[in-house]
């Protein structure tokens, strides 16, 4: 889907991109992370056409950019930090009017709202929706253009754990219509739980580009990483979910600890070997604590 090959990108004297190559796949969900300053925000920019590169190629959709950037920007769409949309508008009448600025088709209006469940939001005025609706707001006026590439841009900053899951949720759906998805985010257990792929940026350089599964996957490791379902049992039997991860050092260990859990009601998601987490991972690579 994505092509990006000796990518180079300046500020003044100040290299952005150094020679970047990095490919996307078609119906992919794609992670992308690197510390602040590292490039991600400057590579978003330039995909979707909104800065400049000195040197490099970028195809698309198998459209070269310096040739097609029109038809390119007409099959992506970027869903900002920054809520973009008329406060006193409703949700119906906000979709309405970004629709009518795209030529948008009714069924992806209805798509958009199916998908991202504003059905019955329709008639409230945006001002009056909480934190994570707004959010879901945004994003479906994004779907409204139909793309076939959205890039996330911090997509769940400032909202309660329960609409940052329904936002991944409808997310990982995407997939399922087809749509190559390119996010960003702080939160490792984001990209976890819904990418496929994982590459980390650091000094404008890509320094990490593999299958999620592979990157936290060590077969001859000997630690063994239990993730589990977080619940309040946890906080009564005073662990955390670090602790768990440090006592279980051995495969020798995993089941007399699985028993443990069982008994106080933790219900284990997923054990694997190798890297304790992402963000382990992600600070052993950088050297540093926000992506």
């Amino acid at each position: 889907m994505v092509k990006i090959e000796h990518l180079n990108k300046f500020y003044g004297e100040k290299q952005a991109l150094n020679d970047l190559n990095l490919e996307i796949k078609q119906g992919s969900i794609f992670g992308l992370l690197g510390v602040n300053g590292a490039g991600k925000t400057t590579l978003l920019s330039i995909l979707n056409g909104l800065l400049d590169f000195e040197s490099g190629n970028i195809t698309i959709d198998n459209m070269d950019m310096k040739h097609h950037l029109k038809d390119i920007k007409a099959i992506s769409s970027i869903i900002p930090q920054n809520l973009a949309f008329y406060e006193k508008l409703t949700v119906k009448e906000n979709l309405d009017f970004f629709a009518s600025m795209q030529n948008a088709k009714k069924e992806n209006i209805e798509m958009a709202i199916e998908v991202n469940k504003l059905s019955s939001l329709i008639n409230q005025k945006a001002y009056t929706l909480s934190g994570g609706q707004k959010r879901r707001l945004n994003i479906a006026i994004g779907l409204l253009n139909d793309p076939k590439i959205i890039y996330f841009d911090e997509p769940t900053v400032g909202i309660d754990p329960k609409s940052r899951n329904e936002i991944l949720d409808s997310i990982k759906s995407y997939k399922n219509l087809g749509i190559t998805v390119v996010y960003t985010s702080h939160y490792m257990a984001e990209i976890e739980r819904i990418c496929d792929d994982v590459a980390i940026i650091n000094d404008g350089k890509l320094v990490e580009h593999n299958s999620l599964e592979n990157l936290l996957s060590n077969k001859k490791s000997d630690t063994v990483y239990i993730e589990v379902v977080y619940t309040d049992r946890l906080q009564e039997l005073n662990l955390e979910l670090s602790d768990l991860n440090t006592i279980c050092t051995t495969e020798k260990e995993l089941f007399s600890i699985l028993k443990v859990l069982e008994k106080n009601e933790i219900f284990v998601k997923q054990i694997r070997y190798g890297s304790t987490n992402l963000e382990k991972l992600f600070l052993d690579i950088t050297g540093e604590q926000s992506a």
